[in-house]
């Protein structure tokens, strides 16, 4: 019987060892890369993000939003929350370090696109998952929001049918009021009075309607639009994406609109989630089958660069 030598090796190990890294890029964005990663002490594969800091040794604004991002995902434990366990600065390389869960299937938008034929009732499963994230972060005290909810900002466990919101690097943590004063996210996901700079949690609720809409047409909201000047004008004359045209059933049309009205008449994620849109789609179907239920969190230090 021959012994197998070609197990992968790890090509980078945390402080405390319990933590290895693969040479395997599962994504990267303008300013963290994800590896695939593997925690040795639960026998489970982890998402391992790296941040050069070097890259933003000229930009203290986006250094602090980094690592506010690392503060807010050790705070939050929801199951359609993309959960944290450990983070860590690697001094000697300048490297911001940390681990999370690992979707296995990547982000929504890539996965929608790639099974396309789809069923109505599996996508109104994936968006009440996500409308129980987004009740989560708006009741939270203090409250969160998003700012940045798009389709490949969700993540997939495609053999559950789980997802989760990820990627909370432009959160905003407001208080008693719910006002946030900040330009920032996805243009054309972007609500209209977001550009107004004075605007609460609703934004995330507009947001949600885009990926509704996405979801069930496979077309990005604006395309037509073809800069982010012409979004910025059609979104904030009221306009609605050509895609809605492609929306032939009448309920899914009424759905996204109540979405993306203004934001006063909006509903909550947590009335939504009670829409008639969702009869049929009981709560047993959304059971988290996440095999780190039972996960032991590191305590993780406040981190001082």
């Amino acid at each position: 019987m021959s012994i197998d030598t070609e197990s992968e090796v790890f090509v980078e190990i945390d402080p405390t060892r319990r933590y290895g890294r693969y040479d395997e890029l599962l994504g990267s964005g303008a300013v963290k890369k994800v590896y695939r990663g593997f925690d040795q002490e639960s026998g489970i594969e982890v998402a391992w993000n790296q941040v050069e800091l070097r890259d933003f040794a000229n930009d203290r604004g986006m250094i602090d939003r980094i690592f506010a991002e690392v503060t807010l995902l050790e705070s939050l434990k929801h199951e359609k929350v993309i959960q944290f366990f450990y983070a860590w600065v690697d001094e000697e390389h300048n490297r911001l370090n940390f681990i999370t869960e690992v979707c296995t299937s990547g982000n929504l938008r890539d996965y929608r696109n790639k099974h396309r034929h789809v069923s109505l009732k599996a996508i109104k499963k994936w968006l009440k998952q996500i409308l129980m994230g987004l009740e989560y972060l708006h009741t939270h005290d203090p409250c969160i929001i998003h700012r940045d909810l798009n389709c490949s900002n969700v993540f997939v466990n495609g053999h559950t049918g789980e997802v989760k919101i990820g990627d909370l690097g432009l959160a905003a943590i407001v208080g008693k009021d719910h006002a946030a004063h900040s330009i920032l996210g996805t243009p054309e996901f972007m609500a209209p009075e977001l550009y107004d700079q004075d605007y609460t949690e609703m934004v995330d609720i507009y947001s949600f309607g885009l990926c509704v809409l996405e979801l069930v047409t496979l077309e990005f909201p604006y395309l037509e639009c073809g800069n982010v000047a012409r979004v910025y004008k059609t979104v904030t004359s009221g306009k609605r994406p050509l895609a809605m045209n492609k929306v032939k059933d009448p309920l899914i049309k009424q759905f996204i609109e109540r979405c993306l009205g203004q934001p006063r008449n909006r509903p909550t994620a947590s009335e939504l989630l009670n829409d008639p849109f969702f009869d049929g789609i009981n709560d047993d179907d959304d059971e988290n089958n996440d095999d780190n239920s039972n996960y032991v969190i590191p305590h993780f230090r406040s981190l001082q660069i």
